[in-house]
């Protein structure tokens, strides 16, 4: 009997503001960087990486290199990216 194995992609699972707001929460509060840019692609992909990058200001593929394996967004895309998902970062303490 053969097992069938599917890719699995926490994308496909982030269908609400509440989902991708707790993934999103979940990944800053881990504190690594990698994990975080990981989360950030994850959620575009979710949201459309076209659009984000749309309603963000950046280019596509721009986009896609700066949340990709070796990424290293900035600052500014960071902002971008949060704002076009209705989300702003804050500070606690």
């Amino acid at each position: 009997m053969a097992v069938t194995i599917t890719k699995w992609d926490s994308a496909e699972h982030l269908d609400s503001e509440e989902a991708i707001a707790a993934f999103l929460a979940e990944a800053m509060e881990i504190g690594e960087q990698k994990f975080i840019v990981h989360a950030l692609n994850t959620v575009a992909r979710a949201r459309g990486m076209t659009q984000i990058a749309k309603d963000a200001g950046i280019a596509r593929q721009a986009l896609y290199k700066s949340l990709g394996e070796d990424g290293n967004p900035t600052l500014s895309t960071l902002l971008g990216v949060f704002k076009s998902l209705g989300l702003t970062l804050a500070v606690k303490s």
